[in-house]
């Protein structure tokens, strides 16, 4: 008796398997910490309320 092999299902299934990782890995990533001047853009939103 030969063995069947379900390819199409083996690629859907792995592709499936690759999105829901790479959809947890998006949702986890953090964004890259910078040198913020948090006053400056405080500043920035009083002056835009103001106006």
């Amino acid at each position: 008796m030969g063995i069947t092999e379900l390819k199409r299902k083996g690629r859907k299934n792995r592709a499936r398997a690759n999105n829901a990782t790479n959809r947890i890995k998006q949702l986890t990533r953090k964004p890259e910490i910078r040198n913020v001047d948090v006053e400056a853009i405080k500043a920035s939103f009083a002056e835009k309320k103001n106006s």
